[in-house]
């Protein structure tokens, strides 16, 4: 009897040991678990079933995954981050250009969010070589801020929240759209930059919230999205008003007194509204500054 009890005792214990490993794999495996999708570049990226140690390299990313319900899931943020106010508490990473590679492979993400016309490509694919899951959105117009939100909640895997905060978005896009339907559209000229003159084109997302807002960019059929031109188009297609980023480094006092600008009616004449600087992200909040916007032209 006793040859057998020994092994029946081993045998229980093996089994123990078998359940507690089970038992600590039920944690661990759906850490492991990844789904394939491709990003907004076409590439293909294995992600994550269920991410929570994300990075997000651009401030328009982080006010989305924050509005999509994750900010407990993002380990970080890139500078430059506004909103909302609660990501600012976040660490950075660094520039958005250059962002610290040893800070992050010091929080071991299983996920980073970018966009290739802020994030240097050759550091998006540094940190996808070392083995890290990079999806990137590129939002053009205002359905390319929604489509990138949409492509967000599904990299995090947050699909009901997405749909969800996308419907409420669209519902203030039309309600914006409705309130000016019928009044003529105001034409402005919105420079980025005064010398050289630069300014926003078609594709630009901020010449559609123009547009939503019951205004018309003078700039709107330019073929880049941030083309460079000269005063003389721009005196030529006669602004009624110039739009400014309110609080920003240009101001009509700045343009006044520059050669070819003060040449402008709007300029001399102080014709002007105010962009929100929430127009600058190219997400949620941009809805805000369009809301803003459509309140100025049409009020």
């Amino acid at each position: 009897m006793r040859s057998f009890s020994i092994p029946g005792a081993a045998s229980r214990v093996d089994i123990k040991r078998l359940l507690v490993c089970l038992w600590i794999l039920s944690f661990v495996i759906p850490s492991w678990a990844s789904r394939v999708l491709k990003d907004e570049t076409g590439r293909s990226v294995t992600v994550p079933d269920h991410p929570h140690s994300i990075i997000c390299l651009v401030p328009s990313v982080t006010d989305s995954v924050f509005s999509l319900g994750a900010g407990d899931d993002v380990v970080a943020i890139s500078d430059y981050v506004k909103y909302p106010r609660e990501a600012s508490l976040k660490p950075s990473v660094g520039s958005i250009s250059n962002p610290s590679m040893e800070t992050i492979l010091s929080l071991h993400p299983d996920l980073v969010l970018g966009m290739p016309k802020s994030n240097q490509r050759s550091v998006l694919d540094q940190i996808q070589g070392l083995g890290i899951p990079v999806c990137v959105v590129d939002p053009h117009g205002i359905a390319g801020i929604l489509q990138s939100i949409t492509s967000l909640g599904q990299a995090i895997n947050r699909e009901p929240q997405t749909a969800a905060l996308v419907a409420r978005l669209k519902q203030r896009i039309a309600a914006v759209r409705a309130s000016v339907q019928g009044r003529p559209a105001i034409k402005v000229f919105a420079p980025v930059s005064y010398d050289p003159v630069i300014t926003f084109g078609k594709g630009a997302f901020i010449t559609d919230i123009i547009a939503a807002a019951g205004g018309e960019s003078i700039t709107a059929d330019l073929p880049e999205e941030w083309p460079q031109t000269s005063m003389e188009p721009v005196v030529a297609r006669a602004p009624a008003a110039l739009l400014l980023v309110r609080g920003g480094r240009i101001t009509i006092d700045i343009l006044k007194d520059r050669p070819g600008w003060n040449a402008l009616p709007a300029v001399h004449e102080r014709r002007v509204y105010f962009l929100d600087k929430r127009i600058e992200f190219p997400s949620p909040v941009a809805i805000d500054a369009l809301e803003d916007l459509a309140k100025q032209l049409h009020p």
